[in-house]
């Protein structure tokens, strides 16, 4: 069974949305996914365990060779990404009972938590594939049932929102797909190893560069790479609160993880950094990211949709790792896509809390919601200091990584400008907590009382994660590092 990991990571929500959608019943349903959460977090686990004890692992689909087959392939930079995604489920799946229940049609919730397994097995797949027109197919079994997530909302935008991502989420997909089709022309296969020992003997630059550029604005629609990122704000903030954890907590994490494989596994570092201007195009985009979306933050009155346009910002910190292309940039980026995950991931939830109890969503709803749910509000408050990046917490982590690797490449400035977005940060974060904490509660929150003990103890677990790993980093960090190490041993 230990050999065949690999595939059942991906089989066993891919069973067991089949198997909700067969309950049609909301409890069996539910069960049905917290088994699955439990089992692909075991299983992460695993693969995580044997990389590092044995190296990467290979596993053909069938036994066909990777030359006309596909093979899922388990290395030391995937493996981070497994246990993130899986281990998100697995805090979800407590949660998720009373949040569903109380904001999906009973009649749809069995499909709810049938899509929501299709929707881990895609990003799943994207994450341990080897084969790029496989990633595609797991990209879209993800968008797809992520649309469906959305749209089943009760607000009237729901269904918009649902819409714009599907119509953004499709141009992102065409334009990887283009990009494959074109790697495919050149090197007579899709598997990503072969892919990067074929492209370095390509004679022609041209097509090379035209496949990489159709590749990043695909990938980058699906991270919501900044200014791609126009679907992401209505998305979380309209779908359903267990959908807006997860695809908060998840899904722009394994598209970045993609992006940073066709960069450095793929394409490689010494050609895309070295020869094309990656580095000055990703830290304008990122330095952009983290400023605009940061401002936009600041004047948001909607609680989810605030930490939406937050969530492109901190996008904007992992790819400005990405762009830097050091050891010490990359190991920032790669362990702020983990970090960010607990950090999005305890303050949707508590979000969800909110809306569970108060049904609160803007800021003048909210009102002195402290009083009445102090461990949901002081939840939220953690993660925020988390968020700013206070020393201690996660969140201060990957900034000080790249803090560092600026000033270690003379990018005087760019240290002083992460140092300074940092302040938006604290202003809108601010703002959540003093509506929380000093005002009078407003008539929606005067009859609240706290979340209940299923929801809370899946926060304060995220919540205390947050502040764990920003003190021990030794697990976080030393993996991290060990990953960007992985990537820049392309470098050619």
């Amino acid at each position: 069974m230990l050999d065949h990991l690999p595939v059942l990571q991906v089989v066993v929500p891919l069973f067991g949305a089949f198997l909700a959608a067969l309950t049609r019943r909301p409890l069996p349903a539910w069960i049905v996914a917290t088994g699955v959460s439990v089992l692909v977090f075991a299983i992460s686990i695993g693969l995580l365990q044997q990389v590092l004890a044995s190296g990467p692992i290979s596993y053909e689909i069938g036994g066909w060779d990777p030359e006309i087959g596909i093979e899922y392939r388990v290395d030391i930079v995937n493996a981070f990404i497994l246990v993130l995604v899986s281990g998100i489920a697995l805090f979800i799946a407590p949660f998720a009972r009373a949040s569903v229940a109380a904001e999906v049609p009973e009649d749809r919730i069995a499909w709810f938590y049938s899509m929501y397994m299709l929707a881990l097995a895609g990003l799943l797949g994207v994450a341990i594939t080897g084969d790029a027109f496989n990633a595609f197919v797991f990209l879209e079994i993800s968008s797809l049932s992520s649309y469906a997530l959305v749209a089943m909302g009760k607000h009237r935008r729901a269904q918009m929102a649902a819409y714009q991502y599907l119509v953004i989420g499709t141009i992102g997909a065409s334009f990887y797909v283009i990009g494959v089709g074109l790697i495919y022309a050149m090197t007579g296969t899709l598997n990503f190893g072969l892919i990067a020992e074929r492209l370095a003997n390509v004679e022609s630059i041209a097509p090379i560069v035209a496949a990489l550029s159709f590749i990043m604005v695909g990938i980058g629609l699906k991270l919501a790479l900044f200014p791609l990122h126009v679907w992401l704000p209505n998305a979380y903030a309209y779908a359903p609160s267990m959908a807006s954890v997860f695809l908060a907590a998840t899904a722009t994490k394994v598209a970045i993880y993609l992006f940073v494989r066709f960069l450095f596994s793929i394409f490689g570092a010494g050609f895309v950094f070295a020869d094309l201007p990656v580095t000055e195009i990703l830290t304008v985009l990122s330095v952009a990211a983290v400023f605009g979306a940061g401002a936009v933050a600041v004047f948001q009155p909607d609680i989810k949709r605030l930490f939406a346009y937050s969530s492109v910002a901190q996008v904007g910190y992992i790819t400005l790792g990405i762009g830097l292309a050091t050891q010490t940039s990359l190991t920032g980026g790669l362990v702020h896509v983990v970090n960010h995950g607990l950090i999005k991931g305890a303050l949707f939830m508590a979000i969800g809390a909110l809306v569970f109890r108060a049904q609160a969503f803007n800021f003048e709803e909210m009102a002195g919601i402290g009083r009445k749910m102090p461990l949901t509000a002081a939840a939220i408050a953690v993660a925020g200091l988390s968020l700013i990046g206070i020393p201690g917490t996660v969140g201060f982590v990957a900034k000080w990584y790249l803090i560092v690797a600026s000033v270690e490449i003379g990018w005087w400035w760019l240290a002083a400008v992460i140092v300074a977005s940092s302040l938006l940060t604290v202003i809108y974060v601010g703002r959540v907590v003093e509506a929380a904490w000093f005002r009078t509660p407003s008539r929606e929150v005067a009859e609240a009382t706290e979340a209940p003990v299923d929801m809370l103890i899946p926060i304060w677990i995220l919540v205390a994660a947050t502040i764990y790993f920003g003190i021990d980093t030794q697990l976080t960090v030393g993996v991290a590092e060990q990953a960007a190490a992985s990537l820049l041993a392309g470098l050619r």
